[in-house]
């Protein structure tokens, strides 16, 4: 699990203004403010970072929302001077639920906001069908065990046949004796 993530920014109090604004329908706030860096979180606790630098490498960060926000994600980035880089839409090449937008911060950075849930209704359609499906599989599954309980306690009743073997062993042993003591 990653605990933050840090992007170099050319200009602190643009990122800080544009991060600010783009996260705030996800619930991010700025959280921490130090001179050349700032944190970004929800509740409290900064999990991006945002560090002035003279060299910027532009980065790919996602951050995962409910599909709802991914629209306000995109429509706030957008407002805050971000580039579009990808409305908000499924990307069935990443997978058939994947649904994100993508934009382009101020230094060139492509920032995601993305949810992996199907659909609302998809949801719902499934979780009226899964208990029905679970119900009718868990009692095949109870019988099964059912039938397989006799098998196993007629193995348990086999088990002391076979030790029986093993008991005759010293018998085989005094008679090798006895004659070994006739032979001498």
């Amino acid at each position: 699990m990653i605990d933050h993530i840090s992007v170099h920014v050319s200009d602190l109090d643009r990122s800080i203004a544009f991060y600010a604004a783009a996260l705030a329908p996800l619930g991010y706030v700025v959280v921490m403010e130090f001179p050349g860096a700032a944190g970004l979180g929800v509740a409290g606790k900064p999990d991006l970072w945002l560090g002035k630098s003279e060299k910027i490498a532009p980065q790919h960060v996602a951050f995962r929302a409910e599909r709802a926000q991914v629209g306000a994600f995109y429509d706030a980035a957008i407002a805050a001077g971000g580039k579009d880089n990808g409305k908000p839409g499924i990307r069935e090449h990443y997978h058939p639920t994947y649904y994100g937008a993508f934009v382009i911060d101020p230094d060139g950075h492509n920032i995601e906001a993305v949810c992996h849930d199907p659909p609302v209704a998809a949801k719902k359609a499934a979780a009226k069908k899964a208990p029905a499906k679970k119900a009718a599989k868990k009692a095949p599954a109870k019988k099964a065990a059912a039938k397989k309980a006799p098998a196993k306690k007629a193995a348990a009743k086999k088990a002391p046949a076979k030790k029986a073997p093993a008991k005759k062993a010293p018998a085989k042993k005094a008679a090798a004796k006895k004659a070994a003591a006739k032979k001498a």
